[in-house]
């Protein structure tokens, strides 16, 4: 009966358009009141909880540093140095795209600040080369994921909170499947190039305009530099290494660009603080979702199901991936971590496969459902950016979606490829 309940209602809010996080909510509310003789006092200390993390911390402070860094105009050097290293490849811009995302995501740590902040610059600049609206609409919608995967990212901070997994440890784990979406797209975009002939940048740049370049872009790269750096040598946690980020940003936009006034710099903790709620409202719903669970034994039934269905673990992941890519069709990235990671975890580590693996496997997989449509986020944010429809977008993103997917088989069945980085640093025995 209460299965009933969880689904129906779940679904129907749902199709209602519901946020999220008051489905988490209300469910268990329902569930307390007409199936549980617990006191809904219990309502209010759950939610507290829920939030009550110090690790939490981090996501305020990272989502503030990646709108300072944004605000100060360090995307055009940013820009400038993806030209200079793969500007003379065929189909230029798009590669230059690619690889500008492979190195924001160093600084945002979030799809959409990258979609938005990279696809304002490059999408225009693509069209007056030729390219077409949807083609350059789908080359960054699909190139900014790699912003969660490449380190710093909020997404790891929010799986980490959820899991108790070391933050340290996913950030690390992080690289090589990054690296391997920049490529795979890298390669799908030089096929288009060489069919279509895409122009590329024919002239060089001199010593001294390459020196100029990499100098404008070095204060950006030292931010990611520093944060990592500074965790693999244990001198701060990541949620200090937030903090410092956020520092670091506000001190590069206001003494060294000069960008940032005061206004923009109070406009970016509004904002800072409105997303972070948002996220951390969640994280505290989820909670309270996660008690009903574990009072009805829901995630010992899943288990059940799952063993019956297969003991062998490569059909489990086989059936999580295709899970998973589903559920990043219909639901926001941070809510499907914070309601699905907790039931998984366990599971997958009864199948023995390793934490950190699995937990790679769930976020770069999350993380393609924001170009998955019917409700890829990412798409509806560079559509109007290329002033060309969604569905004219979602035409042209197919083959750079498939790259991404053969890389989530290629790091789901290969766990090599995902615990090389982690235990080079020692984070996995």
């Amino acid at each position: 009966m209460v299965l009933y309940y969880i689904g129906i209602t779940f679904v129907v809010a749902m199709l209602m358009g519901v946020p999220i996080a008051f489905i988490l909510g209300l469910i268990p509310l329902g569930y307390l009141v007409f199936f549980s003789n617990m006191p809904l006092t219990v309502i209010g200390q759950t939610l507290f909880n829920g939030a009550d993390s110090y690790i939490l911390l981090a996501i305020p402070f990272f989502i503030s540093a990646s709108i300072l860094m944004n605000r100060t105009g360090i995307t055009r050097d940013l820009i400038n140095f993806a030209n200079l290293i793969v500007g003379r490849l065929p189909g230029s811009l798009a590669q230059v795209n690619i690889v500008s995302s492979m190195i924001f995501a160093g600084i945002t740590g979030a799809a959409v600040a990258d979609a938005a902040a990279l696809g304002g610059i490059l999408i225009p600049a693509m069209k007056e080369e030729g390219y077409s609206s949807s083609y350059s609409a789908a080359v960054t919608a699909t190139s900014s994921i790699i912003g969660p995967i490449i380190p710093p990212s909020i997404i790891m901070v929010i799986y980490g909170s959820i899991t108790g997994d070391s933050i340290g440890a996913l950030f690390m784990a992080g690289f090589v499947p990054g690296i391997m979406v920049g490529v795979s797209l890298m390669i799908v975009a030089l096929y288009y190039a060489i069919r279509d002939k895409h122009p590329r940048r024919m002239t060089g740049y001199t010593l001294k305009e390459s020196a100029g370049i990499v100098r404008n872009a070095l204060l950006a790269i030292m931010m990611p530099v520093i944060i990592i750096g500074g965790i693999l040598s244990g001198k701060f946690t990541p949620t200090e290494a937030a903090a410092i980020a956020c520092a670091y940003a506000f001190i590069v936009g206001f003494f060294i660009y000069r960008q940032l006034t005061v206004k923009e710099l109070i406009d970016s903790l509004k904002e800072g603080a409105i997303t972070s709620a948002a996220i951390l409202l969640i994280i505290a719903a989820a909670k309270l979702f996660g008690l009903m669970m574990s009072i009805e034994a829901l995630p010992q039934q899943i288990a059940e199901v799952f063993m019956s269905i297969s003991t062998n673990k490569y059909v489990f992941l086989l059936i999580v991936n295709i899970f998973l890519l589903f559920m990043g069709m219909i639901m926001e990235t941070g809510a499907n971590v914070i309601l699905l990671a907790p039931i998984l975890i366990p599971i997958a580590i009864q199948y023995g496969i390793h934490p950190l693996h699995f937990a790679l496997v769930v976020l770069v997989n999350v993380n393609i459902g924001l170009v998955t449509p019917p409700l890829g986020v990412c798409l509806f944010v560079v559509a109007p950016i290329a002033k060309t429809s969604y569905e004219n977008v979602v035409s042209k993103i197919f083959p750079f979606l498939m790259a991404e997917v053969t890389v989530l088989f290629l790091i789901t069945y290969i766990p090599e490829l995902i615990l090389f980085v982690p235990r080079m640093f020692g984070f996995v025995a």
